[in-house]
């Protein structure tokens, strides 16, 4: 059913800039054709039957969906010539065409929209209007977007989203929230728009404040709006907000999609808690190929080694066929149980029998696995002959199982040239190579570690401490007095601390002193 229709008020406004015009017919490099010309098409037999707009529309679509714009503008320029004319519907083909395909786009799409304003289907036409305002979003260009929403006669819920999304998607959240507040009538996909476009700018607190906020709105979500929530809550780790949305989802119609379970099976898997994500995948009606690796790379990461190789083995019997992600999660378990062997053939497995190309991800799962096995020369080999360049991750698992085993003197010293080519400007694997000589006495290379952190303006990132209380996320940084119950938190830590000292430790365990208070 279409959104009901808006109209606008019609103040003075600032004029459009000028856009360059489309090229005429004798500009291109087609001739212009006669009125009954029909275009080729040896996919189609029937095309060259039919001259008509929906017959053009439909070729100018086809070039647009596999990313050709530039022909798909030609095919119009052709259209224009045989004197068909084009109606809405070309026209958003081609609106869309170019905002998908910017590199494309981006010059023919402001051509194009010259022609739409000479016609007037920009102002006059919502769909148009709506696709040009997303055209531009999507090329950064927030300013013309605007332009083009005010100088619309005619808006319906579809426009207002669109704008919303795009300043979002351009990290222009106070323009997304002032047009929010200007919308005159909201609906469960304005909600989800603003929700869904906090979470994918990593901005999961506000994600979930905005959820609250619909939640008192009386707006009922959907299985959208409950994905995004789902993913704020996975990366905060709000295990108590994942347990509510969990027991809402099982009083929804909504409750056996295959999407949000898949999601409450990583944010159960992601907050810890296995247990629950194995009873989501479990009594699941349907499940698709995401299912399958959410639980297994789910309960790889959680070091539960054994049952990610059981479900990983378990999937070909419901007749899926693993991917590059599945067998991330086996190599990711075999890594954790230490079971080389296994690992080794696993790897085997995934490049001579599924015929998948290794990806960085799986070489730094093999590295990974020799390196915490203690066989630094098989996973330095591994590194060495990757057919890709080596990331930060997979240095940093070697350099991790150096500082662990003492004979790997050499090998940490091999890695370091590797480290200063590799993201000078990160700060892990500076920190580890200094702990490393630091562990080990030889505080002159440990110093020289930092000075070359401090040349290049490197800085230790400080790590991040989180609790959630009563589905709030407190987040705590090392001698941070920023959160504003500071003061009774560290009163509160000086008291246990003085307590526990009364006690000896034999005879009383941390549990039993915090049942006493």
């Amino acid at each position: 059913m279409s959104s009901p229709g808006f109209t606008a008020a019609s103040p003075t406004l600032p004029q459009l800039p000028s856009l360059p015009p489309l090229p005429s017919p004798s500009q291109s490099r087609f001739r212009p054709t006669p009125a009954n010309y029909n275009p080729p098409d040896d996919q189609n037999p029937d095309f060259a039957q039919e001259s008509s707009t929906a017959s053009w529309t439909s070729s100018i679509a086809r070039h647009c969906k596999h990313g050709r714009v530039s022909k798909a503008v030609s095919e119009f320029t052709r259209m224009r010539a045989s004197g068909i004319q084009p109606n809405h519907i070309t026209l958003v083909t081609l609106f869309s065409g170019c905002a998908h395909f910017p590199s494309q786009g981006f010059l023919l799409g402001r051509a194009l929209h010259g022609y739409a304003r000479k016609l007037g289907f920009d102002s006059r036409n919502v769909m148009v209007g709506t696709a040009v305002i997303d055209m531009y979003s999507r090329f950064g260009q927030l300013g013309i977007s605007r332009l083009s929403f005010d100088h619309m006669e005619i808006r319906n819920k579809v426009t207002w989203n669109t704008l919303i999304n795009g300043y979002i998607r351009n990290g222009e959240f106070e323009e997304a929230l002032n047009l929010f507040d200007e919308m005159p009538e909201r609906d469960t996909v304005t909600w989800t728009v603003l929700i869904d476009g906090f979470v994918k700018k990593g901005k999961f607190e506000e994600a979930l404040e905005w959820f609250r906020r619909m939640q008192s709105s009386q707006t009922s979500p959907d299985f959208v709006t409950i994905i995004a929530a789902l993913s704020a809550v996975a990366n905060l780790g709000a295990f108590g907000l994942g347990l509510w949305l969990h027991r809402f989802v099982s009083k929804q119609n909504f409750r056996d999609n295959i999407r949000v379970n898949n999601s409450l099976i990583d944010m159960y898997c992601r907050c810890g808690c296995v247990k629950f994500a194995c009873e989501v995948f479990d009594e699941m009606p349907k499940r698709s190929l995401v299912s399958w690796n959410s639980i297994v790379v789910g309960l790889a990461c959680n070091a539960r080694a054994e049952e990610a190789l059981s479900y990983f083995y378990a999937m070909k019997s419901d007749r899926f066929v693993p991917d590059g992600v599945t067998f991330t999660g086996a190599l990711t378990a075999c890594s954790h149980a230490g079971l080389v062997d296994k690992g080794v053939e696993v790897f085997e497995t995934m490049t001579r029998v599924y015929k998948i190309s290794p990806t960085i991800e799986h070489y730094g799962c093999v590295v990974d696995l020799y390196a915490r096995a203690g066989k630094l020369k098989e996973a330095m080999t591994v590194v060495e002959t990757m057919p890709m360049k080596p990331n930060e991750v997979v240095v940093g698992s070697l350099l991790a199982a150096c500082r662990e085993y003492d004979a790997a003197d050499e090998l940490a010293e091999k890695l370091i040239e590797r480290i200063f080519g590799l993201d000078p400007s990160g700060d892990f694997c500076y920190v580890l190579m200094s702990n490393i000589f630091a562990g080990k006495g030889k505080w002159r290379r440990a110093s020289n570690v930092r000075k070359k952190m401090k040349d290049l303006g490197v800085r230790k990132r400080p790590g991040i401490s989180s609790i959630e209380v009563d589905g709030t996320i407190h987040e705590f940084m090392a001698g941070d007095r920023s959160h504003v119950e500071a003061t009774s938190v560290r009163a509160m830590a000086e008291l246990l601390s003085l307590d526990a000292s009364r006690f000896d430790d034999s005879s009383l365990h941390f549990y039993e002193l915090c049942e006493f208070y």
